[in-house]
C-alpha cells in the first residue's frame, strides 16, 4: 500500500504543478497551484522542501498585491468577470479558435477561481 500511496500523491503533485506553471502565463492562480504541488510532492520527497517557503513567500506577495489598493481590487473583479463572460462566449461559440465548452468551461472556472481567491486575500489582508 505504501508504493500506491507514494504514487498516486506524486501523481497529484505533478499535475498541480503542471497546470500551475501554465497558469503563470494563461489567466489563473498559477502560483497557488505550484505551492500546491510543491507541498505535496514534498510530503513524499523532502529534497523539495527548500523550494517551498521561497514559493510560498512570492504567492502570499501575489495574493496581497491583488487587494493592496481599490483600483487593484476594481480591476481583478472586472477581468474576473471578463474571464467569466469569455468562457461563455467560447463554451457558446463553436467557431472560435478553441471554441467550445472545454475551453468555456476552463475560462468561466479560472474566472470564479479568481473572485474565491480575491475574498480569501481581501479577508486575510483585513484582519
Amino acid at each position: 500500500m505504501g508504493v500506491l500511496k507514494r504514487v498516486l500523491v506524486s501523481l497529484v503533485g505533478v499535475v498541480l504543478l503542471a497546470v500551475g506553471v501554465l497558469l503563470l502565463v494563461l489567466p489563473g492562480p498559477g502560483l497557488l497551484l505550484v505551492l500546491a504541488g510543491l507541498l505535496v510532492l514534498a510530503s513524499e520527497f523532502p529534497a523539495l522542501e527548500k523550494y517551498v517557503d521561497p514559493v510560498r513567500e512570492r504567492a502570499m506577495q501575489a495574493a496581497e498585491a491583488s487587494v493592496s489598493s481599490p483600483l487593484r481590487l476594481a480591476g481583478s473583479i472586472v477581468f474576473g468577470a471578463f474571464l467569466i463572460g469569455s468562457g461563455v462566449v467560447w463554451g457558446l461559440n463553436s467557431r472560435l479558435p478553441f471554441g467550445g465548452w472545454g475551453t468555456g468551461a476552463s475560462l468561466i472556472l479560472s474566472g470564479l477561481i479568481l473572485w474565491g481567491l480575491l475574498v480569501w486575500s481581501y479577508r486575510r489582508i483585513s484582519r
